[in-house]
C-alpha cells in the first residue's frame, strides 16, 4: 500500500508505511536513484516543479538535503527558514492560514517543520498539495526515519532479527520515535532503550513495540548492552523541548556516551547512527569515518 494521509499523498508519520511498501518500492527505488546520481543522470527529472519549503525551526541538514535534491533534479525552491521571525507569522498569522496561502502560489509539495507536535498532520487536513513533515516538535521525523531504516538495510541486507540500541533522550527525540514505528514492522526485532530516568521512552511507543512483538530492554549503561546489538543510534539532548541537561560522564546516571570503551565492545560489523547535531554525546576520539550520519 502506498503511502497515504487522508486521501493526499503526504509524509506525516511513519506508520504510514508499511512493511511492503518499505521492501518492494522504497528501498529498490533508493537503490535506483543512487545509481543514477552515481552516473549523474538526476537533472530535468523534476523539472517545471517547485517545491517551498516551510521552516518554522532552525535545520541545516533536513532543509539543504530537501533543497538540493529539488536542485540536483532540476526543480525549484522557493522557502524560508525560521518562518516565525521571518514570515508574516512574525506578524501574529497562524498556520493555517499560512498553509493557505502558500497553496494560492501552486507549489506542488510543501516542506514543513514545525515546533508544535500534530502541525503537519493539521496543514495535511487543509492543503490541496503534499506536505511533507520535516519535523513536528516531539512528535516525529518521518524522512529521517526512512533514510536511518535504509542505512540498516542497507548494511545488513535485512531488517529482519536486528538488534539496536537508541541512546540518550529518547523522551523528546522524534528521530528515535519514528525509527521506533518503522522498525516496529519487521520481525525478531530487539530495542535497548538506553537513557537516564529523566528522558526515559515514552509508553505510547512502548505500547506500539509491544503490539508488534519487539522485545524491549531498558537501563542506562550502554556497556551492558553495546556487545548485544548490531546498531548503536546515538542521540542528543533536546534542550530546547524541555529536556533538563544531563551529564554524560556522572557514573550515577550510567553510560550514555559513545566512546573507546563503547568501540571495543560492539561487534566487528557493528555501526553507530546519530540523526546530528552532535554535542557531547559522542567523544572526539570517535572518528566520523566510524559512523553513520
Amino acid at each position: 500500500m502506498d503511502a497515504k494521509f487522508e486521501g493526499w499523498p503526504h509524509i506525516i508519520c511513519a506508520q504510514q508505511f508499511s512493511r511492503e511498501w518499505l521492501e518492494k518500492q522504497f528501498f529498490p527505488l533508493t537503490r535506483d536513484m543512487e545509481r543514477i546520481s552515481e552516473n549523474g543522470l538526476l537533472e530535468g527529472m523534476l523539472s517545471n516543479k517547485t517545491m517551498i519549503s516551510l521552516f518554522y525551526e532552525p535545520s541545516t541538514r533536513t532543509r539543504f538535503s530537501f533543497e538540493m535534491a529539488m536542485f540536483h533534479l532540476g526543480g525549484k525552491v522557493c522557502g524560508t527558514e525560521s518562518a516565525g521571525h521571518f514570515s508574516s507569522a512574525a506578524k501574529g498569522e497562524n498556520l493555517n492560514d499560512s498553509i493557505l496561502v502558500v497553496n494560492q502560489l501552486g507549489p506542488n509539495v510543501i516542506v514543513l517543520r514545525h515546533h508544535e507536535e500534530g502541525s503537519a498532520a493539521f496543514a495535511a487536513k487543509i492543503s490541496n498539495v503534499p506536505i511533507i513533515n520535516a519535523g513536528d516538535g516531539i512528535g516525529q521525523h518521518p524522512t529521517q526515519a526512512l533514510l536511518d531504516i535504509y542505512t540498516i538495510y542497507k548494511k545488513f541486507g535485512t531488517l529482519d532479527g536486528i538488534s539496536i540500541a537508541m541512546v540518550g533522550d529518547l523522551m523528546n527525540g522524534r528521530t528515535v520515535r519514528s525509527l521506533s514505528y518503522l522498525l516496529g514492522k519487521f520481525r525478531g526485532i530487539k530495542i535497548y532503550f538506553v537513557s537516564p530516568l529523566c528522558a526515559m521512552m515514552k509508553g505510547d511507543i512502548k505500547q506500539y513495540l509491544g503490539k508488534h512483538e519487539v522485545e524491549i530492554f531498558e537501563g542506562n549503561d550502554l556497556r551492558l548492552f553495546a556487545r548485544k546489538v548490531d546498531v548503536i543510534y546515538q542521540t542528543r539532548t533536546q534542550t530546547e523541548r524541555g529536556t533538563e541537561p544531563f551529564n554524560r560522564d556522572d557514573n550515577d546516571l550510567g553510560c550514555l556516551v559513545v566512546n573507546q570503551s563503547i568501540l571495543d565492545l560492539i561487534k566487528n560489523d557493528a555501526i553507530i547512527m546519530h540523526p546530528l547535531p552532535r554535542i557531547d554525546e559522542i567523544s572526539p576520539e570517535v572518528k566520523t569515518t566510524e559512523l553513520y550520519i
